[in-house]
């Protein structure tokens, strides 16, 4: 149970990730209530990434389990042991968890309404014209209403990744995760998506969000969580972690980018 009592919509324990002889994460705890929005931040290399993919079961871990609405990602569980999941069970609650790449990854041969409406209709296999519907519902809820049929090679990055958002809305997710989504973007560019994402936090969306932007996770976040070396350094409330951090590494670290 969550500090406010209810159920966490997102639970790690333990978790242990290596790639060959090289320990990715080191036993990772994490928990992320319904409505909340806890931002990750560390070193390259650290571990952000990866532990964000574990919670949708794109990385397998090695030890350890991720739970998201009190349900095991990947596996059943069979007396003591974890079974993996066939793959189309594994694809069906990966749906109803959205993920926002940095690269944007979006159909180049597809229009952006195409992209938007892919997933529902292929993936959860439901009505086309409701899902036309919502999503230029969404569109129009990411400032991009106007360029439904054009085509991703004619937008500006920041408006691809406003797409890549409205398509992770379209899966009606219980959780939205976002693998710094500003990174690949042009520093004019940032701000938009930002406001975006921003939007969605004050609408009581849960999200995971690894990003750089400090001054991003100071405003909007309800948890920042410090990640090096495969390991949380430490977590707490913005104020707590980024103003007057405990950790001598989360200084360091926080002395660096700051300055």
């Amino acid at each position: 149970m969550t500090a406010a009592g209810t159920a966490p919509m997102v639970e790690l324990r333990g978790v242990h990730k290596s790639f060959g002889p090289l320990p990715v994460l080191r036993g990772v705890d994490l928990t992320v209530a319904p409505g909340e929005v806890t931002v990750v931040i560390g070193p390259s290399g650290s571990g952000k990434s990866t532990l964000l993919r574990t919670i949708n079961h794109l990385e397998k871990v090695d030890r350890g389990t991720v739970r998201v609405g009190g349900e095991l990602i990947g596996y059943r569980r069979v007396g003591a042991r974890l079974h993996e999941l066939p793959e189309r069970r594994i694809l069906r609650r990966r749906s109803r968890i959205g993920f926002v790449f940095q690269s944007f990854n979006l159909f180049a041969h597809l229009t952006v309404l195409e992209n938007v409406v892919e997933a529902p209709l292929s993936a959860q296999r439901r009505d086309r014209a409701t899902v036309h519907a919502e999503a230029r519902e969404l569109l129009a809820r990411v400032g991009l209403a106007d360029k439904a049929d054009e085509y991703p090679r004619r937008l500006s990055g920041g408006q691809q990744q406003r797409v890549a958002i409205a398509r992770a809305l379209a899966l009606h997710p219980q959780l939205l995760l976002f693998d710094e989504p500003t990174s690949a973007l042009d520093p004019e560019l940032v701000g938009e998506v930002l406001e975006v994402i921003s939007d969605l936090a004050r609408d009581g969306t849960t999200m995971v969000v690894v990003t750089h932007e400090i001054g991003f996770a100071r405003e909007v976040a309800d948890t920042v969580v410090f990640l090096d070396e495969g390991r949380v350094v430490e977590s707490g409330p913005p104020a707590a972690v980024l103003d007057t951090p405990r950790e001598p590494r989360t200084r360091a670290f926080l002395g660096a980018v700051l300055r």
